[in-house]
């Protein structure tokens, strides 16, 4: 509907007759009314939609913290399970014309959230919203990638050993991709843009023909070292696998500090078989950075291995804590100072449990990406700074 600036130049000038007897000042009028009726057109055509921000049942509270610091209310949505379990999804108000974000992370229930996120997504889609964005703290499945090289492929003795005896490895070259997969049905279901975190793997955008935003947690990670170590400056940043080795030089030369990394080589998924640590880490604090923990077995065998090293103190700093199995009583065992995850799931089960661990609250970055995004305007400032 137009603004009232606009009625006004309809009614007044924008279908109001031409007439005067010098035919100079009418060319001038004619001139005027069509720039006028162009402004106007202009005006409401260069408005953005407004803004509705909706919360998946995975994690409420993050969404609220969002709304709460873009000063909106949350969106109206009822979310209910019929007795076959099928999941029924009613957006309670209009998003016609809207620019909607759906928060939902990729956690607890994983399959029925992902599922249920994907019939909001639809549902607004099919409800003339103008732009649908998924917000998923958590990118679901982000671990299956690729497909891994099968073990006894390799030169060596010890890795065809194994795959001739284990059963996980035996068939892991016909692994799916299920990352990909998941890419597919967010952009099938209508999604038009992504906003994620610390994703397991970066080429994951990839798997997209939309734009993904892909935020990094390093900057509230600096914040909470600063701020929560004292000593931060004799301190190590170590990676539990090769994997994380760009993670932890980026951290390492945003601080000053030296970085190490831990070779693992693992049995099956889930279980390491054995540990080399390079680098050194004697009389020095140790903090182990990686971008999720599931069942702690890694970051609980490298913490041994830190301190059978020589490390002063171990801290583990971590963006997806999701914590499953023996996971909470392993790290209650552990010689953890202190276990840092931030609320990209929800944790406040995990900290009752176990004191160990502290949470990083990074509603803000998605708060502002989310604004960002919304206006128009870049939002690679979060990938280096955090908002306050």
């Amino acid at each position: 509907m137009p603004d009232k600036k606009c009625s006004e130049i309809e009614q007044n000038d924008c279908v109001m007759p031409v007439r005067s007897a010098n035919p100079i000042r009418a060319r001038s009028l004619i001139r005027d009314n069509l720039e006028k009726q162009a402004g106007c057109l202009n005006l409401i055509h260069s408005r953005m939609p407004n803004i509705k921000v909706f919360s998946g049942t995975s994690h409420p509270d993050l969404a609220q913290r969002i709304v709460d610091r873009l000063g909106i209310d949350l969106g109206k949505v009822v979310t209910k399970k019929f007795s076959n379990l099928e999941t029924c999804v009613e957006i309670g108000e209009s998003v016609r014309g809207e620019d909607v974000y759906i928060v939902q992370s990729g956690s607890g229930e994983i399959n029925d959230n992902l599922m249920e996120l994907l019939i909001m997504i639809n549902a607004c889609k099919i409800a003339s919203a103008s732009r649908v964005t998924a917000v998923i703290p958590c990118f679901p499945y982000a671990r299956q990638d690729k497909k891994d090289k099968l073990p006894g492929s390799e030169d060596n003795a010890e890795a065809k050993k194994l795959a001739k005896k284990n059963y996980d490895w035996k068939f892991r070259s016909r692994a799916p991709i299920s990352a990909k997969l998941v890419a597919n049905m967010l952009s099938v279901a209508g999604a038009d843009h992504i906003i994620t975190m610390d994703l397991h793997a970066s080429q994951i955008q990839g798997f997209f023909d939309i734009p993904v935003d892909n935020l990094y947690a390093e900057p509230a990670v600096l914040k909470w070292i600063k701020e929560n170590i004292p000593e931060w400056k004799n301190s190590i940043i170590v990676s539990p696998d090769a994997g994380g080795a760009k993670r932890v030089t980026s951290i390492a030369d945003r601080l000053n500090v030296e970085f190490a990394l831990i070779h693992k080589e693992r049995k099956k998924a889930n279980e390491v078989a054995s540990m080399v640590l390079v680098g050194d880490v004697k009389d020095k604090i140790a903090i182990l950075v990686d971008d999720m923990a599931d069942t702690c077995g890694t970051i609980v065998h490298a913490a041994d291995r830190l301190v059978e090293a020589g490390a002063t103190k171990v801290y583990a700093i971590l963006t997806h804590g999701i914590f499953s199995g023996p996971a909470i009583s392993r790290i209650n065992n552990a010689c953890f100072e202190a276990v840092v995850v931030t609320n990209t799931i929800p944790q406040d089960g995990h900290m009752r449990d176990c004191p160990k661990i502290q949470c990083i609250d990074v509603s803000m970055m998605f708060a502002e990406a989310v604004r960002r995004t919304h206006n128009g305007e870049s939002v690679s400032y979060l990938f280096s700074n955090v908002p306050y």
